[in-house]
């Protein structure tokens, strides 16, 4: 076991973080665990800020990770609304914008990923939000609730998951929602214009009106408030609020200024981690969002921005802290409620890496299973209003077997049946 004197820190408050200070305590480390957040929030879970939470289904107390007392139960230190400024390797220490410094034998950075601004004119104006912290949850449940009282109108960019499950809310409020995306469908560099159409035909039959081909270029405002929003193809939409749901980059300035490996930003971006998760400083390691991991089963190195990353990733980094023999091979997985359709997806297919497309159930119904081949492997499966099968789903991946398209599109053959 670590040495009791030894001080293993956490930068990052949220999921990723706390689990990685829970696992510590779990596994029977018993020196100084240090969990530094820039929020003065404790730490907490992503994926109600878009869903149960913006809803209104959920209470705020729900989305945290730990109750506030377990940190000190645990002789968890907590570092709460305090940035992490500066790492300076040689002398093993983290620098706080208090000026505190803090001795490490150990580091995880679990800094996340953050919204990608929009560069247009307009974007000051009061109007506009972005959707990744809880704050920022708090704030637009009201300007949701707002909308739906009021028959105002919202402006979503971009047609990712943040966006399509903010245009679910905002429809359920009762607000109308236009959809500007640059692609031809939602989630088209995710689920390929297969799955994407479903998506698009799903928020089109509860009312909310899609643009596509087409990019912000301005938000018009008065005295400070949203009007509109005009795109490059001349078009001018009325709004009385905006989303910015474009995308998230990882938060990898801290580890570029203490000279860490990072991977390009053309490649995914991300601090660049082995899969035992270690960076190029071998006391430092990096979890979640921010962690381009080398993926042991595919193979590549991949940067993965969903809950379950954070939520096995944390507790895989703190036994590889610990010493312990760690190997970060998790097939990715997210999953997403938007009116009445509930997904889970597995693998990583993104547009362009897959060659079929193969459909198990009634699509039309909005209740199957699709997966992505690759030279006739599976390499990803979403399952759309069909349950308890990512198990399966996750072995076929797992298998690299190669499959009879025709027999995974049968339902009368089981899953495991294809292994």
């Amino acid at each position: 076991m670590v040495d009791a004197d030894q001080s293993f820190v956490i930068v990052g408050g949220g999921l990723a973080g706390a689990k990685a200070a829970e696992t510590l305590r779990a596994e029977g480390f018993n020196g100084r665990v240090i969990l530094i957040g820039d929020e003065r929030d404790h730490p907490y879970e992503r994926p109600p800020l878009s869903k149960g939470y913006l809803l209104g289904k959920e209470e705020r107390e729900s989305v945290f990770v730990h109750e506030p007392a377990w940190y000190a139960q645990n002789d968890v230190e907590l570092h709460l609304g305090q940035p992490v400024t500066a790492i300076d390797r040689d002398a093993h220490t983290v620098r706080l914008g208090d000026g505190t410094v803090i001795r490490y034998d150990k580091l995880l950075l679990a800094t996340g990923a953050e919204p990608r601004r929009l560069d247009i004119p307009g974007t000051e104006l009061a109007g506009v939000h972005h959707l990744r912290r809880l704050a920022h949850s708090d704030r637009l449940k009201q300007v949701l609730a707002g909308l739906g009282r009021d028959n105002g109108h919202l402006v979503i960019a971009g047609a990712g998951w943040i966006g399509l499950e903010v245009a679910a809310a905002a429809r359920t409020y009762g607000a109308e929602v236009t959809v500007v995306e640059a692609d031809d469908t939602p989630l088209y560099r995710v689920l390929g214009p297969e799955l994407g159409q479903l998506f698009a035909d799903l928020h089109t039959e509860h009312g909310v009106r899609f643009h596509f081909g087409a990019r912000f270029t301005e938000i018009l405002g008065e005295d400070g408030m949203v009007l509109a929003v005009r795109t490059d193809d001349g078009e001018e939409h009325p709004a009385h609020a905006v989303l910015a749901a474009i995308g998230a980059a990882p938060r990898t300035a801290l580890a570029e200024n203490a000279g860490l490996a990072l991977v390009d930003r053309a490649d995914g971006g991300g601090v660049a981690v082995d899969a035992s998760l270690r960076t190029s400083d071998p006391d430092i390691y990096a979890a979640g969002d921010v962690a381009a991991v080398h993926h042991p089963l595919l193979h590549s190195r991949i940067r993965v921005e969903h809950w379950a990353n954070a939520l096995n990733g944390g507790p895989a980094a703190a036994r590889a802290m610990l010493g312990q023999a760690v190997s970060y091979d998790r097939v990715p997985y997210f999953f997403s409620d938007q009116y009445d359709l509930g997904m889970e997806y597995s693998g990583w297919a993104p547009a362009g890496s897959y060659d079929q497309v193969v459909a198990r159930g009634d699509v039309g119904k909005r209740e199957f299973i699709a997966f992505w081949l690759r030279e006739g492997r599976v390499v990803a499966g979403m399952n759309v209003n069909v349950w308890d099968v990512t198990d399966p789903v996750q072995k076929l991946i797992r298998s690299g077997a190669t499959v009879d398209p025709e027999a995974l599109a049968n339902p009368s053959v089981p899953l495991d049946g294809l292994l």
